[in-house]
Formats: C-alpha cells, sequence, structure tokens
C-alpha cells in the first residue's frame, strides 16, 4: 500500500505539476495546490486515487497509461480507496481521514471522453471508482513511494 505518483496544480484548470514530495498542512491541505486553504465542504484537502483503476480505465479505452488524467492528488496503490471513508491513516507522517468517495463529475467526463466514449458513459464508468476525499489532520509531508498505513483499532 503506497503511494505511487504525487500531482499538484496552482490554479484552476491549470495542468497538473508531478511532484516527488509535497508538504500539507493541517486542515488546509496541500501547500501550493490551487484547493489549499479551502474548506467550502469535508475533504476538500486531499484527493485519492487508485493507480489499477486508472490502468484499467486506459486499458478498456485502447489508451496509454497516464496516471494523472484523474487530476487527483495522490495515486495509490494496493489499496481500495473505498474502504478509508470514515478512517484515519497516515501516508509518510501525516495524519489523514478519509471523508467520502470523490465521485466523477462532467468535467472529469468532459476531459476523458472521444469519439467512441461519450462524457455520460465517462462519468458512469468512475461512479464508485473515482477515489477518496480526505481531510488532512496534521501538517507533514509525503513522498513519492510513501507507506499507506492505517489506524490501529484501539
Amino acid at each position: 500500500m503506497t503511494i505511487e505518483r504525487l500531482f499538484v496544480s496552482p490554479e484552476s484548470g491549470a495542468p497538473q505539476r508531478e511532484c516527488e514530495r509535497i508538504v500539507l498542512e493541517r486542515g488546509k491541505g496541500i501547500v501550493g495546490d490551487r484547493n489549499f486553504g479551502l474548506s467550502k465542504y469535508p475533504g476538500q484537502n486531499l484527493t485519492l486515487v487508485e493507480a489499477e483503476e486508472i490502468e484499467r480505465f486506459c486499458a478498456g479505452q485502447g489508451r496509454a497509461t497516464d496516471l494523472s488524467i484523474t487530476r487527483r492528488n495522490l495515486v495509490t496503490r494496493g489499496i481500495r480507496l473505498n474502504d478509508l471513508v470514515n478512517t484515519e491513516f497516515t501516508v509518510g507522517n501525516v495524519r489523514l481521514r478519509g471523508v467520502e468517495l470523490c465521485e466523477p463529475c462532467a468535467t472529469l467526463g468532459r476531459a476523458l471522453s472521444s469519439e467512441t466514449l461519450t462524457t455520460a458513459a465517462v462519468v458512469k464508468h468512475w461512479v464508485g471508482h473515482g477515489g477518496l476525499r480526505v481531510d488532512v489532520l496534521s501538517d507533514g509531508e509525503i513522498a513519492r513511494g510513501a507507506d499507506i498505513v492505517l489506524a490501529q483499532a484501539e
């Protein structure tokens, strides 16, 4: 259960930038990301998605794998993110809490649609597989390759 890739986008609509490490602040998210400091709703601090789901989508569409296509911040490997809703865990030295599934929107649908795949079909494909929204519970740093560790039940 690891972090495969890290992405930030400095402003809305700007291309994502891949990082080797990111700095996070409690309750604010990734320093330098477009959503840093926003708190319109729980889980706005950080988003995660499974590499396996991206690979499955790309293979099914006959397109080259691109782990940045969902515009999520952290791409994980080896863990079912749906199981982390309402769960605390750590990545690197940062404590996180899964808030809700990061369901697809029309923006994702339009970005991944093609001549043979409609926006609606893209959204339908990603429902239940679009990742996880999390709150950042502590300051810290996450590096590429960091382990994902589930909190121990008390």
